[in-house]
């Protein structure tokens, strides 16, 4: 029989599945190597059908997305029982991603500024999504949105990390491969390079030894260079601190690095060590001068900490202890 396979999406953008479309004819490939037999994005699949499988039937489950509600987290341990192996597949999984930066306020906060704040919402009632509403002899319950954003692996055990936002297809076909030979390395690896993404950088011989940037630049306030090291432009790439892996694919886009393959294995805190290495990189020892170069960086937490803030140490506004 062939390996059974689970893709699922929680809370994302849903980029990651996309990478797995972008395997373009090689997902032929996968599919005849594999059975995927839950893959709700695309195919006609149901939670009953999940929860009919024997424990441990599914070969991997490849779940994409932080935890944000109930019925992510129910799904997530659904797919824990039946899965032998557990995969954190892209940055919202592996460490929170870009709806973990939402850990910066409380669920109130959230709450009311979708439901009562926002310019363009009409809603004099304050009405809210509720868990659980009866009307005319029916009920309805939705999943309940949690204080927090969690990454995969503070919910369930996970297996492996693919990063990126989104993982690229080779990461993803190389995955499946090393699944289907029996090769995949130790449980807790992270399935890509464990070096720096400046080491495999196209414009690596083009960065000088020693920078010392005067001016952080955003992309609209410059005419970019193509061949040139994007630090070396004044740009704000976390290339020295973030995993390689990716190919690359933004500095040949013509765009700084964002970090979204997080850190190496010798990092715990990926925005401290961002914000370390660009730091080191100002053309300045006065005190005074060194904040004014800083302060060209507009919202430090979202720059350093755009992906990982859930699985940062300080992991951003305390929660309310009764979870309101």
């Amino acid at each position: 029989m062939k390996p059974k396979l689970a893709f699922y999406w929680c809370a994302s953008c849903g980029g990651c599945e996309e990478a797995v479309v972008d395997l373009a004819e090689k997902v032929l490939d996968v599919v005849a190597a594999v059975d995927i037999v839950f893959w709700p994005v695309a195919l006609d699949f149901k939670r009953t059908d999940v929860e009919a499988m024997p424990d441990g039937s599914i070969a991997a489950a490849f779940i994409n997305g932080a935890i944000r509600t109930s019925e992510q987290e129910e799904m997530a341990k659904l797919l824990r029982r039946k899965a032998r192996i557990v995969v954190a597949f892209g940055a919202c999984a592996q460490t929170g991603g870009v709806p973990g930066l939402a850990n910066l306020y409380d669920r109130e906060s959230l709450l009311r500024a979708v439901y009562s704040e926002s310019p363009s919402t009409l809603n004099p009632e304050g009405t809210r999504p509720a868990p659980h509403y009866a009307t005319n002899g029916a009920a309805l319950e939705l999943p309940v949105f949690w204080d927090r954003v969690r990454a995969l692996g503070q919910v369930i055990p996970v297996d492996y990390s693919i990063p990126g936002c989104p993982p690229t297809p080779k990461l993803l076909a190389d995955a499946v491969a090393a699944l289907l030979t029996g090769s995949l390395p130790e449980r807790g690896a992270v399935l890509a390079p464990d070096k720096a993404l400046c080491e495999e950088c196209p414009r690596r011989e083009s960065k000088p030894d020693k920078l010392a940037i005067t001016r952080f630049r955003r992309p609209h306030e410059t005419l970019i260079e193509t061949d040139r090291c994007l630090l070396a432009q004044g740009l704000l790439c976390l290339g020295p601190a973030t995993r390689a892996g990716c190919e690359a694919r933004c500095i040949q886009g013509n765009m700084p690095c964002t970090g979204c393959f997080g850190a190496t294995s010798r990092v715990r805190d990926f925005g401290a060590k961002a914000l370390s290495s660009i730091a080191s990189l100002t053309g300045s020892n006065d005190e005074a001068e060194i904040i004014r170069i800083l302060e060209n960086i507009p919202d430090p937490v979202g720059t350093f900490y755009r992906y990982s803030l859930p699985a940062a140490p300080l992991p951003g506004k305390r929660p309310n202890r009764a979870g309101k």
